[in-house]
């Protein structure tokens, strides 16, 4: 899907925001209806940790509230997500542009509103690959999601 002036206005805002652009990562594209979200995360000075490669804290920092923004925006304002707990598991050192792609699509949506008519609350698990540019797998970062319906 291609993306929308309104969502590229707000990928340029959210890579301006100074927590986001404190990471040293970048938004590289939001899809218009925000079930697809890509981000980069290159090794500069921004990223760079004493031994030369990209800093992990970068690489969850980059990361960290891509699939709450994009669960937000499409389950709307009658409900709440939060980040709940995530795990890192490093492979191999980043010494170049790592990239990962987030995906939600409609039946994700659904079956977490069907749960949520029956529960309280329930916690999602997602897993983002960061990967350099041939697909090496770099990082997996595992991130567990809060969600409730407003009462």
């Amino acid at each position: 899907m291609p993306e929308s002036f309104a969502t590229k206005l707000e990928r340029i805002k959210f890579n301006f925001f100074p927590a986001y652009r404190g990471t040293g990562a970048r938004v590289a594209y939001i899809a218009d209806d925000y079930r697809e979200i890509r981000i980069k995360i290159p090794l500069s000075w921004r990223t760079r940790n004493y031994v030369g490669t990209i800093y992990g804290g970068s690489m969850y920092a980059g990361i960290d509230p891509i699939y709450m923004i994009m669960l937000i925006k499409n389950l709307g304002r009658d409900y709440v997500v939060w980040d709940k707990a995530a795990k890192i598991r490093f492979k191999r050192p980043g010494k170049e542009t790592l990239f990962a792609d987030f995906l939600i699509d409609e039946n994700e949506l659904a079956e977490i509103k069907q749960l949520l008519e029956t529960s309280k609350s329930i916690d999602r698990v997602y897993n983002i690959e960061l990967k350099n540019k041939e697909g090496k797998t770099h990082c997996v970062i595992e991130k567990t999601l809060y969600i409730a319906k407003k009462r």
